[in-house]
C-alpha cells in the first residue's frame, strides 16, 4: 500500500514520478494512444501560451477556473521560476500559492526540480517519472510537458497509456539473449521484480514446448509449475496451445487472446508475441484494452 503522504499527493497532484527525465525530442511514442495524448498535450498549451502572451497575469485567474483550460484528464497548471504553484485547473489548484520545489515523489526524488531546472536551459521540455494513479490504484508512468513563455511555466501531463507491443517485443528480445546466454538460470531473472523484465503490465513468460508447464511468469510467479496446455482465455480460446503450435511450426509469432491484467485485474485484449528457444517458447505481450 502506498504511504499516506504519497496518496495525499496523488491526490492533489494528479501526477506521477518515473526515475528518469527527457527532452520533448527524446521522448518515443508507444503508439496511437500516446501520440493522440501527446498531440492533445500540445495543443492544450498552444491554447494556454496564447492565452496567457494575450491577457498576462489576468490569464492566471482563467487557468483556474474549472474547465477554462481542460482537455478530459488533461489540465493546465502554472510555475514561477523559484517554484511556486501559481494557477491550477486541476486537483493541484489546493496548492495555489505554495511553492512546490521540494516536493518528492514516493521514492525521495526532487521531480519538481527536473522540471524548474531544465526550463532554465531549455523552453520545453517533457520530464517523465512515476505516481500513484487513484483511479487504477497504482503508481505508473506520467508524462509533464513544460514550456516557459517569460517567466512563467505551463505545465500539462498525462498518465502513459498501456505499453505497446513493440515495447513487448523489445523486452522479449532481450528475454530471449537472457536465455541463450545463462539457461534455465534466465527463469529468476525473469519471475524477479528487479530482474529487468517485469515493467508496470510488460512482463516475460516461458513455458515448455514438451510438458507445457510454466517456467517463468512475471506477472504472476504462483504460475510456476503449472500446466498450461489446458487454459483458455474469457472466450474458451486455448491460447497456449496455439502459442506452442506457432512456436513448433514457425519458431515465432504473434498470438491475440483475452487474459487478466496484472496491473488493474481486468480481463483485456492482448496481444503477445513468442519465440522459440530450444525446448521453450518465450513470450511477452501487450494489453490493447477492455474486451467487448
Amino acid at each position: 500500500m502506498a504511504p499516506l503522504r504519497t496518496l495525499i499527493l496523488a491526490a492533489v497532484l494528479g501526477i506521477a514520478v518515473n526515475t528518469m527525465s527527457l527532452h520533448a525530442e527524446n521522448a518515443a511514442p508507444r503508439g496511437e494512444q500516446e501520440r493522440t495524448a501527446i498531440a492533445r498535450t500540445q495543443a492544450l498549451l498552444d491554447r494556454a501560451e496564447q492565452h496567457l502572451r494575450d491577457k498576462g497575469e489576468q490569464a492566471l485567474a482563467t487557468f483556474s477556473q474549472a474547465g477554462a483550460f481542460q482537455d478530459g484528464d488533461l489540465y493546465v497548471y502554472v510555475l514561477d521560476t523559484d517554484g511556486k504553484l501559481i494557477a491550477s485547473g486541476g486537483s493541484s489548484s489546493a496548492l495555489i500559492g505554495r511553492n512546490v520545489r521540494d516536493m518528492t515523489d514516493s521514492d525521495g526524488r526532487f521531480f519538481f526540480r527536473e522540471m524548474l531546472g531544465g526550463a532554465k536551459t531549455a523552453r520545453t521540455g517533457t520530464v517523465e517519472y512515476r505516481w500513484y494513479n487513484p483511479v487504477r490504484n497504482r503508481a505508473e508512468p506520467k508524462i509533464a510537458t513544460y514550456r516557459t513563455v517569460g517567466d512563467r511555466i505551463l505545465v500539462v501531463g498525462y498518465y502513459a497509456p498501456n505499453a505497446s507491443i513493440e515495447l513487448a517485443k523489445s523486452m522479449l528480445w532481450r528475454a530471449v539473449h537472457e536465455l541463450k546466454v545463462h539457461g534455465d538460470h534466465a527463469f529468476e531473472r525473469f519471475n524477479s521484480l528487479n530482474g529487468g523484465f517485469v515493467q508496470d503490465d510488460l512482463y516475460v513468460f516461458v513455458v515448455g514446448l514438451e510438458d507445457e508447464l510454466v517456467y517463468a511468469h512475471g506477472g504472476s510467479p504462483r504460475q510456476v509449475g503449472r500446466k498450461a496446455g489446458e487454459l483458455v482465455d474469457a472466450k474458451g480460446k486455448y491460447f497456449i496451445r496455439e502459442m506452442i503450435a506457432l512456436a513448433r511450426s514457425k519458431g515465432e509469432g504473434e498470438v491475440h487472446y483475452a487474459w487478466r491484467n496484472p496491473a488493474n485485474l481486468k480481463v483485456e485484449n492482448k496481444h503477445s508475441y513468442i519465440v522459440r528457444v530450444g525446448k521453450y517458447l518465450v513470450g511477452a505481450g501487450a494489453y490493447a484494452g477492455p474486451v467487448q
